[in-house]
């Protein structure tokens, strides 16, 4: 069963689990779990996906119940008008908060991909260090390894652009195969036993399309995520970086 964090006559949140799809893909054309299918079978109901998320990625994912309603919140997302905020950890020690203006080019399977003269694409992330820890691995050419908890609250919406940015500043995301490093990953995968992508979207903050209430759609990190956070020392440093989002 998947959980549901809100609902009402026109909208549902759940917590996506890491590992599962939104829709189908052709990126992914062997995956046959979604969970567009699987909110539908659970609830008897068509739904329409708001956004999107990557199938690594856990955490809040809002649903409309008439394509309506989902273009009423598609432009506010286009609009910047929904507020996103994630934790991730991350390789290495950032600053204690920055902002990352970095244009990222489109996907290869984003419109316009295969156009030669489509400019790169402005793209914001601001970042805030919430905990750092220091291993005593070696997993580059130092004795012991560092790495970071980190909100992340993206000021655009690009493909995979959380993951890219933190590349893009020298400090991946942990599990991330696409854009991180195989040695941190596994790593953690002998530390931690974790497998998955460590980003998880914690908050969506909009307006009602309809009522015009303001929607404040929290969960904490999922629980493979958290035994990470717990195992590192992290948890009162997460309580205290997302209070309102995980409840003490």
């Amino acid at each position: 069963m998947l959980p549901i964090l809100y609902r009402d006559e026109h909208l549902i949140a759940i917590h996506k689990p890491a590992g599962l799809l939104v829709h189908r893909s052709m990126i992914d054309r062997h995956e046959t779990r979604f969970a567009v299918q699987l909110l539908r079978d659970q609830i008897g109901r068509r739904v329409y996906p708001a956004h999107r998320l990557d199938k690594g990625t856990s955490g809040v994912l809002l649903f409309a119940f008439e394509p309506a309603v989902v273009a009423h919140l598609g432009a506010a997302f286009e609009q910047r008008a929904v507020g996103k905020q994630y934790v991730a950890i991350v390789r290495g020690h950032p600053p204690a908060a920055g902002l990352i203006d970095h244009a990222l080019s489109r996907q290869a399977d984003e419109p316009g991909a295969n156009d030669a003269q489509a400019p790169a694409q402005a793209a914001l992330t601001r970042y805030r260090t919430l905990a750092t820890t220091e291993l005593p691995h070696r997993v580059d050419r130092y004795p012991s390894s560092r790495y970071a908890l980190v909100e992340l609250i993206p000021e655009s919406g690009r493909r995979h652009q959380l993951r890219r940015h933190l590349k893009h500043i020298a400090h991946p995301i942990i599990g991330d195969a696409t854009y991180g490093k195989g040695r941190h990953n596994r790593l953690f995968h002998t530390l931690f036993g974790c497998q998955r992508l460590l980003l998880a979207c914690t908050a969506l903050h909009l307006t009602h399309p309809l009522s015009g209430q303001a929607l404040a759609l929290c969960t904490p990190p999922d629980v493979d995520f958290m035994r990470v956070v717990d195992a590192l020392g992290w948890t009162a440093a997460l309580r205290r970086g997302l209070s309102g989002v995980i409840e003490s």
